[in-house]
């Protein structure tokens, strides 16, 4: 059947159609304008997660990995099974990941708190590379900010934050 055409076949209902489908199917915004704020509010989104991610590929890091370098300095090293409770991981999940950052010399296994329990902390070279990832993140928040002033930046922050909350409601 891969022959018939070069048009893809939808097992379950036959040939896909070329004819015009009636407009009234689609929900109003179906194709989203070029212009529209919601659109161009996606688009920024994807480029912005996009340039966090030039640090972290230049250095052999992955996407996630930089969550992991964050909550590791704010807490000055934490037990494995704390640190994937923070990030939201199952053990068997964050275990690959901190193997990889050890290889990488991010992160080390060392003891850690008063009670010197085994556990995990940025390296030298973890730290610096935490640097140039809140630097680079304060680069692209103040170039989104760079034409408002503190109260329209208050302004945008407190509606980006409520349109969060909206899509978040189950």
């Amino acid at each position: 059947m891969a022959g018939l055409g070069p048009w893809p076949i939808n097992d379950r209902m036959g040939y896909m159609s070329n004819a015009p489908v009636p407009e009234y199917i689609y929900p109003p915004m179906s194709k989203p304008k070029a212009r529209s704020t919601l659109y161009r509010l996606i688009e920024a989104g994807q480029l912005a997660h996009r340039a966090l991610l030039v640090p972290l590929h230049d250095r052999g890091l992955e996407a996630g990995d930089d969550a992991g370098i964050f909550v590791l300095h704010t807490g000055l090293g934490s037990t494995e099974e704390a640190l994937a409770e923070a990030l939201g991981l199952a053990p068997e999940v964050l275990a690959p990941r901190l193997e990889r950052l050890v290889e990488r010399d991010v992160v080390a296994r060392r003891a850690i708190g008063p009670d010197l329990i085994p556990g995990v902390a940025l390296t030298e070279r973890g730290e610096r590379i935490r640097e140039i990832l809140a630097a680079n993140w304060e680069q692209l928040e103040e170039a989104l900010f760079a034409d408002l002033r503190p109260r329209r930046r208050k302004s945008l922050a407190r509606a980006l934050k409520r349109f969060v909350d909206l899509l978040r409601l189950p």
